[in-house]
């Protein structure tokens, strides 16, 4: 029997790095060597404190089912630790825990937004945000962020891209693919068009806590926008929790319920071990992820320099997250030819530029989740491409 899809999965996208991941796997199976550096991912192990809290959850006997929108004791957990982070005053009752934070993304953008309305996101941007918008069938129109904008939002393009339509503008802050972090003042004009145009916002704060220049500001801290503000968060990056999967919402508490309904259609649930060991991750001692955000740091700063040391190639320092995102336009090469060649013949898995959007063309991402020796060699290995580039120019 032929398989026909519905015709919604025509307009579903995919996320580009797990496919670029499962090439160079299969180039490793065949004997080739790779530098890992497409997926966002930290290699780091979960820290000891947490992976104990989780066992002392499955021992106790935490492998039930719990509510849909969390655990009694991890929403209040979250809600405490959330509110003094970020500044803000949140309840319990605002929470809703998912397994993993796109389940949020996805949630909330079919809970809001109906055929035909419009979603402002950005771009280059995370491609989930454009393939559930275009899934939901809503008009997803992107917002550029622009290198020599330091990869922050344009005010006027905000501006000129919402209007009586917009049901949602999606913001991302630290940034990926950038690693732009958005200012003060940009979350300010965020906030006042999302009220003069009466617009949710959806504000992905996933790399929160890996931020190395300043600090991490929520919109939430702007009067006002708790009531139309959803936040995204969760565990992956910050504790090196990918596996867990362990993602929450702050929302308002009237919009709550509808997404925790949405959960028990999809999910039933969220793991109640890995809820606890996510409590002990906010709660408990934060040296592990710490000393992550520290390496991390020495990593950006020394891929930087050797992706600016090579001609043709020059690279933004990011604020936060954990990538880079060159720029290889002086090289002529169109970005979905250089990744493929790069990891094809040099063994560099990266990504393209327009994996994340139309405007990421002429650049690359490229995860330094990775050791300070693979980002060496990885540098090399594409200062080898471009020599030979040079060579066959010549």
């Amino acid at each position: 029997m032929a398989i026909q899809l519905a015709k919604r999965m025509q307009r579903l996208g995919t996320e580009t790095a797990f496919e670029v991941l499962a090439r160079a796997r299969a180039l490793e199976a065949k004997g080739k060597s790779v530098v890992h550096l497409e997926i966002g991912e930290p290699d780091f192990d979960t820290p000891r404190n947490i992976v104990d809290a989780g066992v002392k959850a499955l021992q106790s006997g935490a492998t039930h089912y719990g509510p849909s929108a969390g655990l009694p004791e991890a929403r209040k957990a979250f809600a405490e630790h959330f509110s003094a982070d970020r500044g803000v005053k949140v309840t319990p009752e605002q929470f809703v825990i998912c397994p993993g934070a796109k389940p949020i993304l996805y949630f909330v953008i079919t809970a809001l937004v109906d055929e035909g309305d419009e979603v402002v996101y950005p771009n280059p941007g995370f491609p989930i945000y454009e393939s559930v918008i275009d899934f939901v069938d809503a008009k997803a129109v992107p917002l550029p962020l622009r290198e020599e904008n330091d990869f922050r939002i344009d005010h006027e393009e905000l501006r000129k891209s919402v209007n009586p339509k917009t049901k949602l503008i999606i913001i991302n802050s630290p940034g990926n693919p950038t690693g732009g972090v958005l200012t003060k003042e940009d979350l300010q004009v965020v906030a006042d068009v999302a009220k003069e145009n009466d617009c949710w916002v959806l504000a992905d704060e996933i790399y929160s806590h890996i931020v190395y220049d300043g600090e991490h500001h929520s919109i939430l801290e702007i009067d006002g926008m708790a009531e139309r503000t959803i936040v995204l968060d969760g565990h992956s990056k910050t504790y090196a929790m990918t596996g867990w999967r362990l993602g929450y919402g702050v929302m308002p508490e009237e919009l709550a319920p509808a997404i925790a309904r949405l959960m028990t259609n999809v999910n039933s649930c969220t793991a109640s071990f890995t809820q606890l060991a996510g409590v002990e991750a906010l709660m408990g001692d934060q040296s592990g992820a710490e000393a992550m955000v520290k390496e991390f740091k020495v990593r950006r700063d020394l891929l930087v320099e050797a992706l600016n040391a090579i001609d043709g190639v020059s690279c933004k320092k990011p604020g936060g997250a954990f990538y880079v995102f060159p720029n290889i336009s002086a090289l002529g090469v169109p970005q979905d030819e250089f990744a493929r060649t790069l990891l094809d013949e040099y063994g560099v898995a990266s990504l393209a530029g327009t994996s994340f959007g139309a405007h990421g063309a002429g650049y690359l991402r490229f995860s330094y989740a990775a050791s300070q020796d693979d980002l060496r060699e990885a540098a090399t290995r594409l200062r080898k491409y471009v020599d030979d580039l040079g060579k066959a120019g010549a």
